[in-house]
């Protein structure tokens, strides 16, 4: 982060003010609004700062600016039209260790003012750093017309009934869902949006006595193949309603990032050959954390249904009598070939896919003589350490060594790495790469010269898709 977003409590404190033009006085607004001891210093006045001293709202200093009038003050801002001034009251402030605010230069401030929606006690505040206020602008204003003007309201609500809620609800978790029974409550939101104190009294009460479920429950969520932008709307939704989230390794930082900040998070992340967690033990943490009445979202990388153990997991919950859903995601074939540009199928190549795992939990189990006809598309979970079998494997059972195959190591993200070649050279080309990665072999892989968008826009961020052809590494036009 550029800037560490923050909310001051400016009550009864003293802040300064350099200027008093037109955008002066819009600061000057928010610093009384937010019940700042302002000070404005200015060579000359508006007759609004005039009306704000007569009526004791603030205090005038006329003349140039000088050192000692920071002494004791919180925060500056300056808004004069001199570039001078603006840099000598930044200057001091820092070395009097005095935030400040340079209006409309990101590169003299120490703290900047966002653009703000109001709905006190809420407050909704966006910033870009500076470099784009407009943009800022324009979000406060689609933020203006989502958020209803009763949040407020709500809010108030709930700090005169949070005493009452923590008598009453002695669990954290079951306090958690009045909470969210609350704010989710579309009759109490209608009642406040038309102003009906009466109606609403009603429909808190009848909150409180409704039985608040101490039963758990787990939630198993796909959180696709990497980059955030796959994650399901109503994944998102139950992760940043759990109580617990259990994750594993191929679930990206970004999405982890996305989970609820006071949500207890337990790693329990596999790689080929080293297991953290072993699967029972993991079993059991979601048995164990559902019995004590938390809602549990075990989240996975891709599809927890497609090489995810997500059937093992359940398999264990329904004797233990706890409840479950499962939220698919998208699953690493279809991420990773989409960002690849390769196809899965398509009508002169592949009528079909294949999903097959590479890690199966017995050896010689996989049908080759189906798994090398023709005209479909095999994508291989898991199998990077295999790849060497892989190739024999299909050779000896009919498919052509000259096969397009492709390589993707962390697919859909910003690290991802394609690279392709032959069936004959899969075994060289596994030695490019590291876990995670996907195997797709089939003709669909020779299309990915045309289809390739995800290499040009990463090309443009510096960070180009590379390829292996032949043996010989290079980066695509």
């Amino acid at each position: 982060m550029d800037y560490l977003p923050i909310f001051c409590q400016l009550q009864q404190k003293a802040c300064l003010l350099v200027g008093a033009g037109e955008v002066a006085e819009r600061k000057a607004r928010l610093l009384l609004n937010a019940g700042a001891e302002l000070t404005v210093n200015a060579t000359a006045f508006s007759a609004q700062f005039e009306h704000w001293a007569e009526n004791g709202d603030l205090t005038l200093v006329r003349g140039p600016f000088a050192a000692n009038l920071l002494a004791e003050k919180w925060l500056v801002i300056a808004a004069t039209d001199r570039v001078e001034v603006n840099a000598l009251v930044y200057q001091t402030a820092n070395q009097m260790r005095v935030f400040c605010n340079v209006v409309d230069d990101p590169k003299r401030a120490s703290f900047i003012m966002p653009s703000i929606i109001d709905r006190s006690p809420i407050m909704v505040a966006v910033s870009s750093g500076g470099k784009a206020p407009v943009l800022a602008r324009l979000l406060r204003e689609k933020l203006e017309a989502t958020l209803p003007q009763h949040l407020g309201k709500l809010a108030q609500i709930a700090g005169s009934l949070r005493q009452r809620v923590k008598q009453q609800f002695s669990l954290g978790s079951s306090r958690r869902r009045f909470w969210e029974a609350l704010f989710n409550h579309d009759r109490l939101a209608q009642s406040l949006a038309n102003h009906d104190k009466h109606q609403s009294e009603q429909h808190i009460e009848r909150l409180f006595s409704q039985p608040i479920a101490q039963q758990g429950e787990v939630v198993l969520v796909g959180a696709g193949p990497g980059d955030a932008g796959l994650l399901t709307l109503k994944g998102l939704q139950q992760i940043q309603q759990a109580d617990v989230v259990v994750y594993d390794r191929l679930v990206s930082d970004e999405i982890m990032n996305l989970v609820r900040r006071d949500a207890e998070r337990i790693f329990v992340g596999k790689r080929a050959g080293h297991h953290c967690v072993p699967q029972d033990e993991i079993n059991q943490i979601l048995v164990q954390q559902a019995q004590q009445g938390k809602r549990v979202v075990r989240l996975k990388g891709g599809d927890p249904f497609i090489f995810g153990r997500g059937g093992e997991e359940l398999e264990t919950l329904a004797p233990a009598g706890i409840p479950f859903s499962v939220v698919p995601g998208i699953t690493a074939a279809s991420g990773c070939s989409a960002y690849s540009g390769i196809p899965l199928t398509h009508r002169d190549h592949a009528q079909s896919v294949r999903l097959v795992t590479g890690h199966a939990k017995t050896e010689g189990c996989l049908d080759w003589d189906n798994l090398a006809g023709g005209k479909q598309t095999l994508v291989f979970y898991m199998g990077l350490s295999q790849a060497g079998e892989i190739q024999r494997q299909l050779i000896d059972h009919g498919m052509p060594a000259s096969m397009p195959v492709a390589l993707v190591e962390n697919g859909t993200t910003p690290r991802q790495k394609v690279v392709t070649g032959e069936l004959s050279q899969l075994a060289l080309l596994s030695q490019q790469v590291v876990s995670p990665s996907l195997i797709i072999v089939g003709s669909v892989v020779a299309l990915r010269e045309k289809m390739n968008w995800f290499a040009s826009l990463n090309q443009v961020n510096d960070a180009p898709d590379q390829t292996c052809q032949a043996g010989v590494r290079t980066l695509l036009p």
